[in-house]
């Protein structure tokens, strides 16, 4: 099949033989969206722009990596008006808000359903942010090409069969998409490929680990390391996802 713009990021993601490609496709859509939030193009002192980071907010984590990130003004614009729409939308939530005949809980359930009405409120904003909710959107696009690709191309098929799999949090994802896509043989060959692929691999990744640990015996230190120096991240983005060895992510100067 001949290759497409929109096909080319999940063909290079394939490509580059990592854990997973959809860890890899994530990582990088993070970063465009740190990029285009904080970077240099300075999106955060266009008002439009900042209306919707003003609305949506951050989560915990990317509040954390647009920190990381570095750049203070940028920040600084950002939490500037989002936390003066914050304290607005916290004063109306405050004054309608009464205690119940208990009085305040001190120990609510963290979900939306609360009976306090200012509990809610706080927990809807902790799920809300800007850059995870463009992330996922662009994510979605990512998954319907694969199965488009799957579909269609069998050289595609043969780079998935030949790579390294994936990490059970996309695996769940696919197969979630696969079941919605895929019918007929599509389905069938997309489950014979992937789950015995999943398996070898999960299998690969913890015996770099068992290695790991043979190698601080004290009779195998003039062995070879084999594959196993960076095994414990790898087993980690293999279990969970992610690359818990990456540096904090860093404007370019």
């Amino acid at each position: 099949m001949k290759e497409q713009l929109y096909t080319i990021p999940l063909n290079d993601a394939v490509a580059a033989n990592d854990e997973c490609p959809f860890c890899y496709i994530e990582r990088s859509l993070e970063q465009d969206l740190l990029d285009f939030c904080l970077g240099s193009g300075s999106s955060y002192m266009e008002s439009d722009i900042r209306d919707l980071t003003d609305r949506a907010g951050f989560c915990r984590r990317h509040f954390k990596a647009m920190f990381d990130y570095g750049n203070t003004l940028g920040n600084g614009w950002i939490l500037k008006t989002h936390s003066r729409r914050m304290i607005e939308a916290f004063s109306k939530e405050a004054e309608k808000m009464r205690p119940g005949k208990k009085g305040l809980r001190i120990f609510a359930k963290k979900d939306a359903d609360s009976a306090n009405s200012l509990t809610a409120w706080i927990r809807e904003r902790e799920s809300s942010c800007y850059i995870c909710e463009e992330y996922e959107k662009t994510y979605e696009r990512y998954l319907a090409t694969f199965f488009y690709l799957w579909k269609g191309d069998d050289a595609f098929r043969e780079k998935i069969r030949s790579g390294k799999g994936f990490c059970l949090p996309h695996l769940a994802d696919l197969c979630d998409g696969a079941d919605a896509e895929l019918s007929g043989s599509d389905l069938e060959e997309f489950y014979e490929t992937v789950l015995p692929l999943t398996k070898d691999n999960l299998v690969r990744v913890h015996e770099d680990i068992a290695w790991l640990i043979e190698k601080f015996d004290y009779r195998n230190k003039d062995a070879d390391w084999k594959n196993s120096r960076d095994a414990i991240q790898r087993c980690m983005q293999k279990l969970k996802g992610g690359y818990p060895a990456d540096a904090p992510y860093r404007q370019s100067k």
